[in-house]
């Protein structure tokens, strides 16, 4: 039992780790009254808290701690809770227009008087460029420095800026192209799980633009992702702030069985925990079991936090996370100070440690987990490899058979299989994404691949009847595909090239398969895109190589590439095929995420699974096989080959593993990992501390966030005359508010492309052109299947401006009501925001001239990056909703008691003006849920309160 803290700068002691000695701030010290039960992820954020409270008493009050230390599992307190994190990640997709506003603030800065270099991150951030590279070119020695130099001719633009970031700002660093993905390198190097700053070890917390950021709370390390205008607040020092702590634990039993991976594993929890509902609440590990899972194979599991919902997903400190620091090759000192640090806070677990009592708790058997693959749409969709055969045929039913005459039923409703393009379908399950679309075809797009090795006696597929089915030529043979061929196979995403068991699993496999003679089908677009160098490193050093590449998977990057659409084109006679007679065709990777369209736009199904999984169905060429009775092919003898004769035992993995993964390698190849290449030293950089920007790029420019900022925020006002923008329903997305797929050539963003000289076919997306508002304000709420209620029997981007009641762009309207002095608001239903934690999702609507949402409720993150950017999201009253108060979106709309003086979650008085002239009053709770979100929204944003701050 401890007391109460009276002053949390008394809970600083010393530490001494060999012959340094260190501050650190003893939890002991916090007052938790029982500290050794709290749940490790609970005993982090108090740490932070109790060190922020000393040193940043102005940010983190002692009240604040108070709150978090009496936590209590069964009733968790209703309390908004500062978090400081040590650090901040991003990738380039979400990290470019961070670094664009940073560099319109320090403009911002000398405008008004002040000095430009103080806009600076405040704490240590990196950003590592993975998500640009495309599979252009696949199965060929070349294919890697293909890629890497048309992501370059690409992205040129983009990638200057970020040169200019890394040389302008302190403890900023860039990781360049063609070197890993963000969380691999993030595991493998960038994490010290225990940090020193100036003098004082902290643990290693982070937040990051990516929601994939949770994969490093595999190594004990907590950290979750976030939206760019809450890494852009804490960049500058500011707190982030989270609800009280839910946490859920799952205890682990038993051990995995013979031929169960790591991937198997994470699509049972997947399953198990989207089952349970673990939504914005932290999962924790425990139990017996877990001193037998690896931290590879545990950094595989929380990599897949947002797939189940859970804000982050922890194991905690121990004698693995050593190992595996030993083993990636950190500094012995590193280490040292790891071990002696957590012993000393109570955050090192041992078999012998107190369990943690739970907000709620799961347990799983590991015995019970067997081979297994997610989808054909959805992560949580597990079906065990013995039940894919019918699991698929079941999900692709009658609605998809070609009748005897050639025509085709669709079944209709919701489970209607349809064409979704590049719709960023991760919005749709309410995951918290930051990705790009998936590729979109070009129709004059060269494709570039290996001619397929000859093959010993080919094992054609049986064709089904029933389903839709073509002829193609590769190569110069002839060959059949049809609903179930799988036409993408990809070794690709740190959720398992992370892991060494799974990817030596896969060499393994494939050397097998080579001596048995067995190859890939030709109609199977093969990759491997590992997420750091050392998995090249320790495949050569095993001698798997050549055996993987024999099967046409060779190196196509190093980057998310196939994970996140990055999937470039299929072999053209494939494509042609797939789309003239309407086939369901299959992608098979080793990712995280498989909503429809997103793979790519022509692979209607996309299944989760194990390296060497995608190995043995690349062999298959087929989906709708059981590869437990069925045979992969037949050898160079006519023997029929199974799965189970061509997969590596356990033991082999392990000595394997033992053998060719080594510190040396992980050393040697992140000594140079901010270098770079010739391509990447020899960009154009702008010199000095402000950004020289070039007034004809189309992909970077100025945001006017900051163009005429006072030195104070002037008084408040009520606001009148609104106009609804728009009128939403219920669960529309962030990807609905700003998508991040395509540009149409006749939408306003591909209008005023066209208008700058930019060609149709490099339009790119809206995802790489988020550093160029003039694009992102007009793709807002472009999204093709937005539904407005104001123009109910169109879909996209349409409304109907008012009182004129002529339809035009969404963009357009705005721009007409901005003309005409208008005020803009947008009326919602429930879970408005849902879906990514995308920025540009309130940047755009605040560029539009959008002062205030008013809607049923909101998605957590969005409503807070609405007040990051000055909009007031206001909330109906229970059991009040649009329908109910009869409110068409037609009215004129005037929200009054902002000028008497906003506080958390007051009531406001709104008036809506029909057009006969008649009033509908409500009263409205302003959805600020701290004094921050007050000082934010005075000042017109996060951005603008820290920019006042520092030049004042």
């Amino acid at each position: 039992m401890t007391s109460q803290p009276s002053d949390p700068a008394s809970a600083r002691d010393t530490l001494r780790v060999g012959d340094r000695s260190y501050g650190y701030y003893r939890l002991d010290a916090a007052g938790a009254p029982d500290l050794e039960h709290l749940p490790y992820t609970v005993k982090v954020l108090l740490e932070n808290m109790l060190r922020g409270a000393a040193t940043h008493p102005d940010l983190v009050t002692a009240a604040d701690v108070r709150a978090l230390a009496s936590w209590d599992p069964a009733r968790p307190a209703e309390a908004e809770l500062p978090f400081m994190p040590a650090r901040v990640i991003l990738q380039d997709f979400t990290g470019v227009p961070c670094v664009v506003d940073l560099a319109a603030m320090r403009d911002a800065m000398a405008e008004l008087g002040g000095d430009p270099a103080r806009i600076n991150p405040l704490v240590p951030a990196d950003l590592v460029i993975d998500h640009s590279v495309q599979v252009d070119e696949f199965g060929t020695d070349a294919a890697f420095l293909i890629n890497v130099g048309r992501e370059y001719e690409r992205n040129g633009e983009r990638y200057a800026l970020l040169r200019w970031a890394q040389q302008a700002f302190d403890d900023f660093r860039v990781v360049p192209p063609g070197t890993g993905i963000v969380h691999q390198v993030n595991l493998e190097y960038l994490a010290d799980v225990v940090a020193e700053r100036d003098g004082v070890l902290v643990p290693d917390t982070l937040v990051g633009t990516d929601s994939h950021t949770t994969m490093i709370n595999g190594l004990g390390v907590v950290g979750w992702g976030v939206g760019g205008i809450e890494a852009e607040a804490a960049l500058l020092g500011q707190p982030l702030y989270q609800p009280m702590p839910i946490v859920v634990g799952l205890r682990l039993d038993g051990a995995l069985p013979s031929g169960g991976t790591a991937t198997d594993l994470v699509l049972y929890v997947t399953e198990m925990l989207r089952r349970h509902g673990v939504v914005g609440k932290f999962v924790e590990f425990y139990g017996p079991g877990l001193s037998r899972l690896g931290l590879a194979d545990r950094a595989t599991i929380s990599n897949m936090s947002p797939e189940f919902g859970a804000t982050a997903t922890l194991f905690p400190i121990d004698d693995e996370t050593i190992r595996y620091l030993r083993m990636t090759g950190r500094p012995d000192e590193v280490v040292a100070r790891v071990e002696a640090y957590a012993k000393a806070q109570g955050l090192f677990r041992t078999d012998d440690s107190p369990e943690p009592i739970f907000s709620e708790s799961l347990s799983l058997d590991l015995a019970t987990v067997v081979p297994s693959l997610a989808g054909p749409r959805r992560p949580q969709d597990r079906v065990a490899l013995t039940d894919l055969r019918n699991s698929f045929r079941a999900a692709f039913p009658d609605g998809l058979h070609t009748h005897a005459d050639g025509t085709s039923h669709e079944h209709g409703g919701q489970d209607a299989i349809e064409p979704r393009g590049t719709v960023d379908e991760a919005s749709a399950e309410s995951f918290p994404a930051s990705d790009p679309p998936s590729y979109t075809r070009d129709p004059g797009a060269e494709e570039h691949s290996a001619a397929a090795p000859e093959r010993h006696e080919p094992v054609t597929p049986p064709a089904d009847a029933h389903y839709r089915a073509a002829e193609v030529r590769l190569d110069g043979q002839r060959h059949r595909i049809r609903t179930g061929s799988v036409v993408i196979a990809a070794i690709t995403s740190c959720t398992n090239t992370s892991n060494p068991s799974v990817m030596v699993a896969a060499g393994l496999l494939a050397r097998n398969a080579v001596q048995r003679g067995l190859t890939t089908k030709p109609w199977v677009k093969t990759s491997l895109a590992p997420g750091s160098r050392a998995v090249t490193d320790y495949l050569n050093a095993a001698g798997l190589t050549d055996a993987l590449e024999s099967l046409r998977f060779h190196l196509v990057g190093y980057g998310c590439t196939t994970c996140i659409g990055n999937s470039g084109p299929l072999a053209e006679p494939v494509a042609q095929a797939i789309e003239a007679n309407d086939i369901a065709a299959v992608a098979v990777l080793s990712g995280n995420r498989n909503f429809e369209g997103r793979i790519h736009p022509l692979a209607r199904a996309s299944y989760l699974a194990s390296p060497p999984l995608v190995v043995a169905f690349a062999l298959a060429g087929r989906i709708d096989i059981d590869l437990t009775t069925e045979p992969l092919g037949t050898d160079t003898d006519g023997k029929p080959v199974m799965l189970a004769d061509i997969w590596p035992s356990p033991e082999e993995i392990s000595s394997v593993v033992l053998k060719a993964v080594s510190g040396e390698i992980f050393k040697r190849n992140y000594a140079s990992v901010f270098d770079g290449d010739d391509r990447w030293r020899n960009l154009p950089v702008p010199a000095g501390d402000r950004y020289a920007w070039d007034e004809a790029s189309t992909y970077v420019a100025r945001p006017p966030f900051f163009n005429g900022l006072a030195d104070a925020p002037a008084d408040p006002v009520d606001i009148t005359g609104a106009r609804a923008l728009a009128v939403l329903g219920d669960s529309v997305t962030t990807d609905h508010i700003s998508p991040a797929g395509s540009i149409a050539r006749t939408s306003p963003a591909g209008e005023w492309l066209s208008a700058h000289g930019v060609e149709p076919r490099e339009f790119n997306s809206y995802g790489s052109r988020r550093g160029h508002h003039e694009v992102m304000m007009r793709g807002t709420f472009a999204n093709i299947r937005l539904r407005n209620q104001l123009t109910p029997d169109a879909e996209g981007n349409v409304t109907e401006h008012l009182p004129s009641g002529e339809r035009m762009s969404i963009f357009d309207a705005a721009v007409r009501y901005a003309a005409e002095a208008t005020p803009l608001l947008i009326l919602a239903g429930k879970e408005y925001g849902s879906g990514s934690s995308r920025d540009w999702a309130a940047k755009g609507p605040m560029l539009q001239g959008v002062r205030a949402v008013i809607a049923e409720s909101y998605e957590r993150i969005h409503r807070s990056n609405l007040v990051g950017m000055g909009i007031l999201p206001l909330q109906f009253l229970p059991a009040e909703t649009p329908t109910s108060l009869g409110l068409t979106g037609r009215e004129t709309f005037d929200i009054i008691g902002i000028s008497d003086g906003l506080k958390p979650r007051c009531e406001l008085s709104v008036i809506a003006r029909g057009e006969d002239g008649r009033e509908t009053r409500f009263r409205a709770i302003a959805r600020l849920d701290g004094e921050i979100d007050v000082t934010y929204l005075r000042n017109g944003g996060v951005l603008q309160t820290v920019l006042r701050r520092l030049a004042g």
